[in-house]
């Protein structure tokens, strides 16, 4: 993994860096050597935006950008946790006793601890040991990558280790057998958002991180959670992931009224979801929605025919034709779903305008954060110069293969 601000590239920590820091942090604060690491990656989603909590399908690859989180079991029944983030909000350690039939865990301050508290709220095995943790992350926060879903993914699979009831105690690579399991993984940390962090998320972000492989993106079908790894190995295209490094405030409260809208249609158009409906019955049915109604459920309808689109294009190492979705995707969301901002146009447009790019588009919930840019890997420094020249703001770089999904890692 590269991040690169254009004229100095520097080198993204690799997992052994980020493991050598969390294990310093751990001595440091309890005194003694963690018996525990796991790690869970970041995603970036390559097409199908706002689609997942639509049951329709999305795209993503897993990041070299990772959470690790190492730990120890401890005897009473209290939780220590240290975060080394300085982009976290404080306090950066707290303490607290584990649920109990008569007291649950409730969300609150510091924000970033509520993605652990929820998983230990949701975790299905006991009973759950109380521990000390540390977490180091590599994903940048607010960044659309999904700092919170790989944090969740981090703790999901720390807690196997200390407690593995009935399920697998080890991360094994996605196969159709396990598959189920992996999904119920997922949805407990589904869960753990919606509960205690307040945002009604898909289940994207989760499966990505638990089943992300090497060398693959993941076609994820978010109505029957099937899954199908698409190649993406080809050494002479890269994946370039741009930070706008603005994050709009709109985007909290914006979020959920899409969602409601999309429900609002699907409701309306007498179906259980956007998944269910084709263009054509969306034109037919235009009088029984809103004009915004109808432009946000267009972007959706669009958005699924476009990913299934995508996947057989990147299958048949099409780039031309993936790259035209892409650009397809982003006027989409700008124009129908309005979730882009200024700054993240510009990127996109700074992108196309550079030869050996196939095609960029925003990634995420929007309201800033990132885009993603499928590109000949060669005229990746000159894409990133070009992009910084033309951007009004300072933007990060990412460069990324395709990577694994959470992992326990040996100490």
């Amino acid at each position: 993994m590269r991040r690169e601000n254009v004229m100095a590239s520097s080198s993204h920590p690799q997992v052994a860096e980020l493991l050598a820091e969390a294990r310093r942090a751990f001595r440091e604060e309890f005194g003694v050597e963690p018996q525990l690491a796991v790690s869970a990656p970041g995603r970036v989603n390559l097409i199908g935006e706002h689609t997942d909590y639509n049951q329709g399908l999305v795209l993503p690859m897993a990041l070299e950008l990772v959470t690790v989180l190492v730990g120890s079991p401890r005897t009473d029944r209290l939780v220590s946790l240290l975060t080394t983030s300085e982009d976290a909000d404080e306090p950066r350690r707290l303490q607290f006793p584990l649920p109990t039939a008569q007291r649950s865990l409730e969300p609150g301050t510091p924000r970033w601890a509520n993605y652990i508290k929820g998983v230990i709220q949701h975790y299905p095995a006991a009973p759950l040991p109380g521990f000390n943790a540390v977490v180091v992350s590599s994903v940048p926060l607010g960044g659309g990558l999904s700092s919170s879903a790989s944090l969740e993914v981090a703790m999901y699979t720390f807690l196997q280790q200390l407690c593995p009831g009935p399920q697998p105690p080890h991360y094994t690579p996605p196969c159709a057998a396990d598959s189920g399991k992996i999904a119920t993984r997922a949805q407990v940390c589904q869960q753990a958002e919606h509960s205690f962090a307040g945002v009604p998320c898909g289940i994207m972000d989760q499966l990505i991180a638990l089943m992300g492989q090497k060398g693959h993106a993941l076609l994820i079908d978010c109505r029957s959670l099937e899954t199908t790894l698409v190649p993406l190995l080809d050494p002479r295209l890269a994946v370039l992931i741009t930070n706008s490094n603005v994050r709009h405030a709109l985007g909290s409260s914006e979020y959920p009224l899409r969602r409601r809208q999309c429900e609002e249609v699907a409701h309306a158009l007498g179906k259980e979801s956007l998944r269910e409906v084709q263009l054509e019955e969306l034109d037919a049915g235009k009088e029984l929605v809103s004009k915004e109604g109808f432009r946000r459920a267009r972007h959706v309808v669009g958005e699924i025919r476009r990913t299934a689109q995508a996947a057989d294009a990147l299958n048949r190492g099409d780039y031309r034709a993936f790259g035209r979705l892409m650009v397809e995707s982003h006027h989409s969301l700008r124009d129908d779903f309005e979730v882009s901002c200024p700054e993240l146009d510009q990127l996109v447009e700074a992108a196309l305008s550079v030869p050996g790019v196939y095609g960029s588009r925003m990634t995420g919930g929007g309201f800033g954060g990132c885009t993603v840019t499928l590109l000949e890997a060669a005229t990746a420094s000159r894409t990133m110069q070009h992009i910084q020249e033309q951007y009004s703001g300072t933007a990060t770089f990412y460069l990324s293969q395709a990577a694994d999904g959470a992992m326990v890692l040996p100490l």
